[in-house]
């Protein structure tokens, strides 16, 4: 056996700092590596030491497998973990780790090259007799549709896609070659059938280097959207006996059959006593949380363990209780859940969850890597209980500065079928109209932020500033105040006092930037926390956080874009120009393709016309808002 000392994490984000806390509970030193974008985020400072990777995209940085040993020999740290993503399950570079005379905490290169291919993979579970699900592409019809497109080198929903005709077949599979190719390095891809009502269960797998595999339990990973996991649990809900028995053996025998080491994931889609093998990930899972709660097991502590070449002992566990962890994404719901940026300017959450986060204040979240800023984890002695208190948590919690998912997974969790644990991989997409409203909620939130910065604008006046907050010379006509996507905000000083049709003020208290707002409306009284800044004003209030951006009084003309712009939906980077000036294009013809946290979006005309002023070429990157091109409508 040996004893790691230090343990570089070729890694980022949340991963990375929870790499982090399990080494510094175990004594054990640690090294950052880092990208020029991430050099002020929580993670790099958190570390003992931190090496910088020149560069933003991850071909440049943390795929460089090569900068990463080496930035492990000049910090003179033994041990490298992978985390999950970039090249925790990528064999060659497992291979360079223990060829430069380091340990390598993950599974063997051979494990990783042959769980690593999926399509390896599905070869020996058949050959194990674990049911598999297969198509071959070139013979396939329209009885083995929907078919789906999946990466082979990779997961997290990235290079995946769902053919619901054959036609739309190789299309669909350049599309996925290139997300595949762009997130992992690796454009292969294969096709299955798509069964849309079947569950995604998956099992824990422990493996030592002395024979011992342990299922340390399962979870459910129903709850997708685009093929990537938005809620996880320990363990799954409403599973039979026999269907649990079949996912455990079947998992133990997958490891056992490349003689596995390490944690790994192996997952099922189950369809009521059916299990059939999906894939084996050869690493840490994104919700590997919710098995650490229910089991008592520090998982990170249990792969250090193995990496040291100790022995697994005593016996797993039965599941305690029941853990449910939410993936916070920056992405806006309302807006097609297109990936958001923006600097973090509040991060808070009660202390009845675990939150494994990848920002804190000050953090800003950028378009070079995945989308999720943090996991909120809940535990309870049963589901009941663990969805009450994550619901409450998420709309207790303070999240400002991006635009989240927040207040749709507060929707999915309150859902009746997810409530009754009626799950399936395409509920979402099925429910999502119905589950999740992006309408304006609490209707007395942008009173409390109009009401705030009218107080705080009379209070911090140069001039006049004992002057009641929104008093006028002509009483009769009150001060508006406008938010976007919302309706404005009439209000008036009576008799030094600030007055709103529809609700009583009870009380307003500033202490600095921000305001205590106490409102009373239909008997019922509410409070509001604002906070109020140049471009934006958040309000924090009982039904949760809700950020506004005031509309200017006055338009500057520079800012009117021309009719028939095309605008960049979010910060990008352009990876394919279509068109030329002058190029006439049709409806729905593809006009820019962008790319943005691993995702590829592709702009379309909007009507038919003739491409002018066109702005942007490849490799160039965009703000959100930022004019791609005019499509000017050709004229009779």
């Amino acid at each position: 056996m040996s004893t790691i000392r230090k343990i570089l994490v070729a890694n980022r984000g949340e991963i990375a700092r929870r790499v982090f806390r399990t080494a510094r509970d175990l004594g054990i030193e640690t090294v950052a590596v880092f990208s020029d974008a991430d050099a002020t985020m929580p993670f790099v400072a958190e570390a003992d030491q931190a090496v910088r990777l020149p560069g933003n995209a991850p071909s440049e940085t943390y795929l460089r497998g090569d900068l990463v040993i080496d930035a492990a020999r000049r910090t003179d740290a033994d041990a490298i973990h992978p985390g999950y993503g970039f090249l925790s399950e990528n064999a060659d570079f497992a291979r360079e780790v223990e060829a430069a005379g380091l340990v390598w905490i993950g599974p063997s290169p051979e494990s990783i090259d042959e769980m690593g291919s999926k399509i390896r993979a599905k070869e020996i579970m058949a050959a194990a007799d674990v049911p598999i699900l297969s198509v071959d592409v070139a013979s396939a019809t329209d009885a083995d549709l929907p078919l789906l497109v999946k990466a082979s080198a990779g997961g997290g929903g990235r290079g995946m896609r769902v053919v619901e005709r054959l036609e739309d077949l190789d299309g669909e599979l350049a599309k996925a070659t290139a997300e595949a190719q762009s997130a992992f390095g690796d454009g292969t891809v294969f096709v299955e059938p798509y069964l849309p009502r079947a569950r995604h269960v998956e099992v824990q797998i422990l493996a030592d280097t002395h024979g011992t595999v342990w299922a340390v339990g399962d979870r459910d990973c129903s709850i997708q959207r685009r093929h990537q996991k938005v809620v996880e649990e320990a363990p799954a809900p409403n599973l039979s006996d026999t269907a649990r028995k079949t996912l455990h053996t079947a998992a133990r025998a997958a490891a056992e059959a490349v003689s596995y080491r390490g944690a790994g994931t192996v997952e099922f889609l189950v369809d009521g006593d059916r299990v059939f093998f999906l894939e084996m990930n050869t690493r840490l899972q994104v919700e590997h949380p919710v098995t650490e709660q229910v089991h008592g097991i520090d998982l990170v502590a249990a792969q250090i363990a193995i990496a040291e070449g100790r022995p697994l002992e005593g016996e797993v566990s039965a599941p305690q209780g029941h853990s449910i962890e939410v993936r916070l994404y920056a992405e806006d719901p309302a807006d097609d859940w297109s990936p958001q940026t923006g600097t973090i300017r509040a991060f808070e959450f009660p202390d009845s969850v675990r939150v494994d986060s990848a920002v804190e204040v000050g953090s800003v979240v950028g378009i070079h890597y995945d989308a999720m800023i943090a996991k909120v984890i809940a535990y309870g002695p049963d589901r009941t209980t663990a969805l009450r208190t994550l619901v409450d948590a998420l709309r207790r919690s303070r999240v400002h500065g991006v635009t989240t998912n927040r207040s749709a997974l507060r929707q999915i969790l309150e859902a009746q079928q997810v409530q009754d644990a009626e799950l399936w991989t395409s509920m979402l997409e099925e429910h999502a109209d119905a589950w999740i409203t992006t309408e304006a909620g609490d209707p007395l939130v942008p009173v409390a932020a109009a009401l705030a910065e009218a107080t705080l604008a009379a209070t911090t006046a140069r001039v006049l500033n004992r002057i009641p907050a929104g008093f006028r010379n002509v009483p009769s006509q009150p001060l508006t105040r406008e938010y976007e996507g919302v309706e404005p905000v009439r209000y008036r000083s009576e008799r030094g006092r600030l007055v709103v049709d529809g609700a009583e003020v009870v009380s307003i208290e500033t202490h600095g930037a921000v305001v205590e707002v106490l409102l009373e409306a239909d008997g019922i009284t509410r409070r509001y926390r604002v906070t109020v800044a140049e471009k934006h004003v958040d309000v924090d209030g009982p039904e949760g956080s809700t950020s506004l951006t005031p509309v200017p009084r006055f338009v500057d003309p520079a800012d009117v874009v021309a009719e028939g712009s095309l605008l960049a939906p979010m910060p990008a980077a352009v990876t394919d120009v279509k068109v030329a000036d002058g190029d006439r294009v049709s409806k729905g013809d593809p006009v820019v393709v962008l790319e943005a946290m691993k995702m590829q979006h592709t702009i379309t005309a909007p009507s038919d016309g003739v491409v002018s002023n066109l702005a942007v070429s490849v490799g160039q990157q965009v703000e959100a808002g930022a004019v791609l091109a005019v499509i000017e409508e050709e004229t009779a």
